[in-house]
């Protein structure tokens, strides 16, 4: 009987049933990089956790299970056309860690000036400015930089790089096409549930007017929800333009950065508090990013040998 007998502390042998091929355990990665990368469990097992963690709430059931299908979806396409970390991306560590650390900082000081010289009361405006010119202003600073860089490539590397300016072309397209779609499928929702009556009779009625709501709405929030998945990775990577050149994401990034910030100052005024801590802080944000795409590009020529003309 092996029961009792203490299990061998040595490398498990070629075979072993509890790792198939004798291949080494995965390492244990955190709930919260897995829902970030990995692929969303599938709707049954959302369903029972719903059931054991809120058994008060079953009425709810329904609506967050729609919902949530529609978020797994939107982000398994999202995760698809604009991957976490794309192939031809080539990343330095050491970047990714001070760009982190900038991005921290960036926000404590925000918060910061804030909570000691006021202006809260600006946020919600220059956010939806943000959040409207962001992803049309990033597309024409994309044109452009790509513009530039393939004027100044040799004729071996434009032509590798045409090869590659559909994929990207592609992604952009996938992205603006969503963003086009949204007001209009907002109108088209609102209008068809102008159709329905205000108070459903009887329980076809109701089943009726359930359905229509979904048919007009579920279109709406499945691209909301793409939109929300796809934002990040196309913005950070500059539509996968790191296929055509790997400096571009980072040229793209510091033009981008630069056109906001004076976006932001010709439609407001200077962050709160004394003239030059404003100065230095309108500055700081621009500066600091500039910086970190530069020593990238130098990582990038130092390690891997990535030239602007070649």
């Amino acid at each position: 009987m092996s029961i009792g007998l203490p299990r061998p502390s040595g490398p498990r042998p070629s075979g072993d049933p509890m790792r198939p091929g004798g291949d080494p355990p995965r390492p244990y990665t955190p709930l919260w990089p897995r829902l970030r990368e990995d692929e969303w469990p599938p709707l049954g097992g959302v369903l029972v956790l719903l059931v054991l963690v809120f058994p008060c709430f079953w009425w709810l059931a329904v609506p967050l299970l729609v919902g949530y299908q529609l978020a797994r979806t939107a982000r398994r396409i999202a995760r698809r056309v604009f991957p976490v970390r794309p192939v031809a991306r080539v990343e330095d560590p050491e970047v990714s860690r001070v760009r982190r650390v900038r991005a921290w900082m960036a926000l404590v000081i925000s918060v910061g000036l804030l909570s000691a010289f006021g202006g809260w009361q600006q946020m919600p405006g220059q956010f939806l400015q943000h959040l409207v010119f962001a992803p049309w202003l990033a597309l024409v600073s994309a044109v452009v930089v790509v513009a530039l860089l393939f004027w100044a490539a040799g004729p071996g590397t434009r032509r590798a790089m045409r090869t590659q300016l559909w994929p990207a072309s592609r992604s952009a397209l996938w992205y603006f096409g969503a963003w086009t779609l949204v007001p209009l499928l907002f109108t088209a929702a609102g209008k068809g549930m102008g159709l329905l009556p205000s108070s459903p009779n009887g329980v076809f009625g109701l089943l009726l007017w359930v359905s229509v709501m979904f048919v007009c709405w579920a279109p709406f929030w499945w691209v909301i929800f793409f939109l929300c998945f796809a934002s990040g990775p196309a913005l950070r990577h500059a539509f996968n333009l790191s296929a055509v050149h790997a400096t571009l994401p980072a040229l793209v990034t510091t033009v981008l950065v630069w056109v906001f910030a004076f976006l932001g100052l010709s439609s407001g005024a200077l962050p709160p508090g004394p003239a030059a801590l404003a100065v230095c802080v309108f500055l700081g944000g621009p500066v600091s990013v500039t910086a970190l795409a530069w020593w990238e590009i130098h990582q990038l020529r130092r390690r891997h040998g990535v030239r602007w003309r070649g």
